[in-house]
């Protein structure tokens, strides 16, 4: 009773609401457990715009990509910054960036982020080579015969290691790499309670997480940072801006450091494992984005192998399309993100063909592109890794459509707006980078024969990891 009363006790122009039975939590169990499942049923009874009743929040989700754009416009009554800057404290242990604390400090950080594009990308990305071939040669020189790794754990070695050493420096101690994968050791610890602290569960509920995340704290004392070197300019940009309020403390400011590394890799270390398991998996793929890699090295008199310093242009790493429509496959197959905005005020929004949304001042709306991603009108055969789809008569395909219609948006692994992720140009860079030396330098095939599957539990929040790790192997190419 309960359920159908409340979903009729709405205003007029409201969308339907989902409640749930149990209070509070309303649909949040099972929307944890496939919220993909979930939406497309709610979809399919309700149509394209309904709320649901998750955790005490009320969520209208907007299903039909055609309507992202009045979504993402709206910036001004449909806010993002205010919610993420409250998870982001939570989960990393800063004070909220309030504007009567901090004036301007959420700006100025923002105003940073120019260093990851532009002229300045193109810097911090040839360190960024420069330490992947560093961290290769260290680790896989000796590789003249086959050589079986984790596939997820070599990922995750290799790329945080060159991450750590391109944004905050290289650690000038004899044992330079043991320290840096402890902080990694570390760091795969907390992450795996990020889900939970992002779903608001209290910190002191999750083992030795708070422990942890007071370690890693640590490490970006500045006492600490200070004895790195090299670092990019990015950091240091940031570290300045900190030094100007001193409300900060030391804490807070290792705080906002460390936030920006999981911000730096939290992310990017398990899409680097599913573009690699990817192509392992599709012998033709491998074959394809090799090829063009080989073609490159070659038009351009580089040598490939360990002991070569390989130099790649932005505008040569753009070119590489089927290195980019591999990559963008296996984003479109892993990502899992909700973008979300919070209304600032009641108000209607108003959608093409006249619809229109009535919002109360603090209710969320989210858009949620895994439906779109996965939806066979937009993408043939969408649970089938195709390494070309996004290529067309050997350049880059940018137009996909739905119902005889063209959609502005296609492929959102990096949120969409307001909320797209800044770094998002220096994350594909990294991983063209990452697959490119592997396949320039070395043989490489699956070792086990066993599927991995998307492990749901980070549904929502960015990219999926896998459910297990498989072994892969490796060996120099003659």
């Amino acid at each position: 009773v309960y359920f159908f009363f409340s979903v009729f006790n709405r205003k007029t122009g409201e969308p339907p609401l989902i409640n749930g039975w149990i209070p509070y939590l309303g649909k949040a169990l099972i929307f944890r457990k496939d919220a993909y499942k979930f939406l497309l049923d709610q979809q399919k009874k309700f149509g394209d715009i309904f709320t649901v009743h998750i955790a005490g929040r009320y969520i209208t989700f907007i299903m039909d990509p055609f309507q992202y754009v009045y979504v993402i416009r709206n910036s001004k009554q449909l806010e993002f910054h205010e919610f993420a800057n409250k998870m982001a404290s939570k989960t990393f242990d800063y004070p909220a960036l309030s504007k009567g604390k901090f004036p301007e400090l959420k700006e100025n950080l923002h105003r940073i982020y120019q260093y990851l594009q532009g002229k300045p990308l193109d810097i911090i990305s040839d360190h960024m080579m420069k330490n992947l071939q560093d961290i290769f040669e260290w680790k896989c020189s000796q590789a003249t015969d086959w050589e079986t790794e984790k596939m997820y754990k070599f990922c995750c070695s290799v790329m945080f290691e060159a991450s750590f050493v391109t944004l905050y420096g290289r650690v000038p101690a004899a044992d330079g790499h043991k320290v840096i994968s402890e902080i990694r050791d570390k760091f795969i610890k907390f992450d795996a309670s990020f889900p939970y602290l992002a779903a608001n569960i209290p910190i002191e509920l999750l083992g030795a997480t708070k422990k942890v995340r007071k370690e890693l704290i640590h490490h970006f004392l500045l006492q600490n940072m200070t004895k790195w070197l090299g670092g990019s300019k990015v950091v240091q940009a940031r570290q300045d801006i900190f030094e100007k309020y001193e409300l900060l403390g030391d804490y807070d400011k290792a705080a906002h450091h460390f936030a920006f590394l999981w911000a730096s890799v939290g992310n990017t270390i398990p899409a680097t494992f599913w573009a690699m398991y990817y192509l392992l998996r599709h012998p033709e793929a491998l074959a394809a984005v090799r090829d063009e890699i080989d073609h490159l090295l070659q038009s351009t008199g580089q040598k490939r192998g360990p002991t070569y310093n390989i130099h790649l242009t932005r505008e040569q790493l753009d070119n590489l399309v089927y290195l980019e429509s591999a990559l963008n496959e296996s984003l479109r197959m892993c990502s899992s993100s909700m973008n979300i905005r919070i209304s600032q005020e009641d108000f209607v929004l108003k959608l093409e063909g006249n619809q229109e949304v009535v919002l109360r001042k603090g209710d969320w709306i989210a858009l949620y592109p895994q439906i779109l991603h996965m939806d066979p009108e937009v993408y043939e055969d969408p649970k089938e890794y195709k390494f070309d789809r996004y290529i067309e008569n050997g350049k880059k395909k940018t137009t996909f459509y739905k119902a005889g219609r063209k959609l502005k948006y296609f492929l959102m692994p990096f949120g969409s707006g307001i909320s797209m992720c800044p770094g998002r140009f220096l994350a594909m860079n990294e991983m063209k980078m990452f697959l490119f030396i592997l396949l320039s330098h070395f043989d490489v095939e699956l070792a086990e024969n066993k599927s991995v599957r998307l492990d749901n539990s980070r549904m929502g929040l960015g990219i999926l990891l896998p459910d297990v790790d498989i072994a892969f192997r490796y060996k120099l190419r003659s």
